[in-house]
């Protein structure tokens, strides 16, 4: 029976699972080396971690790991029902609470070695986050595709940690009531920017008109694993904030409110980093559970319930 301890959280509504103690043991200097040594070996653990029985679909869960670069506090590798991210916004927010309520950090700055590169979390009194992600820009502007029962849909591609295509005036409404038909849309858009060019793009962002006073837009994000994003996406506001630092849109240091399709928000800004930038996301976390999962081999579902609807 392993015993693995975990800390839940969730950001904006989005939920993370913090492996804090019970992982395999990975081999690798650099966070990067030891997420292949992750996916070559131990797949099914993140599988067991993540995905149902003890799971759910938009879940993400982390490992801790030991920093290669020792100006870090930890290392971190993110992963969903899936496969694996390589930042993650939320879920750096969600490791900064889960720190510090295990008393392992005060406020101040904390470098996070991540398998994309080195971020600064900034935890502050209030409890709040401030995650100045890696180097984001945009790779290709109005992209245009052709989907399936859709038709053209024209679009950005970005980096933001991951990567992403964002559609504005797609003409659906960005509620919480219409996510199954957002869902549907974006699945065929991704499939479409994935055939025809653009094969390591794994998000879609769609874009409409906030419902809130004070945010700027609101967005829906679907993920990897076709689970939509409850919080606005770090990532996905970082691939934002580059598309609109290119075409001069948003200055340098100016705010920027994200808000999610479940109404929650990120406040973001940006520095010039010669000809990418710097995104900062500002948003919280609050850890809701601090549990053991009991792995038993016994189990004919130890390892979760697969995509494929098969054991691990």
């Amino acid at each position: 029976m392993n015993r693995i301890h975990v800390i839940d959280s969730h950001t904006a509504g989005e939920p993370t699972r913090i492996i804090v103690s019970g992982g395999p043991r990975l081999q690798g200097g650099s966070a990067a080396e030891k997420l292949e040594f992750l996916r070559q070996r131990h797949d099914l653990f993140r599988s067991a971690v993540v995905n149902e029985p003890r799971g759910s679909d938009v879940l993400v869960g982390g490992i801790l790991v030991e920093p290669a670069n020792k100006s870090c506090v930890v290392g971190v590798i993110f992963f969903n029902n899936v496969g694996y991210l390589g930042m993650c916004g939320h879920g750096t927010i969600g490791v900064i609470a889960t720190l510090a309520h295990l008393g392992r950090l005060k406020p101040g700055e904390h470098k996070i070695e991540t398998p994309v590169g080195i971020v600064t979390a900034t935890l502050h009194e209030d409890g709040t986050v401030s995650v100045a992600n890696v180097p984001s820009y945009r790779k290709a502007k109005g992209v245009t595709v052709e989907a399936p029962d859709i038709g053209v849909i024209t679009g950005d591609v970005a980096w933001g940690g991951n990567w992403f295509y964002l559609v504005e005036n797609q003409g659906k409404a960005i509620q919480l009531s219409d996510v199954e038909m957002l869902t549907d849309f974006s699945w065929r858009v991704r499939k479409a920017i994935n055939a025809q060019g653009f094969p390591e793009v794994d998000h879609v962002e769609l874009f409409g008109p906030p419902l809130g006073a004070g945010a700027h837009s609101r967005n829906f994000v679907l993920c990897p694993g076709k689970a939509y994003d409850r919080s606005p996406c770090g990532t996905g506001t970082s691939a934002k904030l580059a598309c609109l630092a290119a075409d001069g849109k948003l200055a340098e240091g100016e705010e920027w409110i994200q808000e999610s399709v479940v109404g929650s928000r990120f406040t973001a800004s940006y520095r010039r980093h010669g000809d990418q930038i710097i995104p900062t996301i500002t948003g919280a976390a609050y850890v809701n559970a601090e549990t053991t999962l009991l792995l038993n081999e016994s189990d004919p579902f130890c390892w979760g319930l697969r995509q494929n609807g098969h054991a691990g």
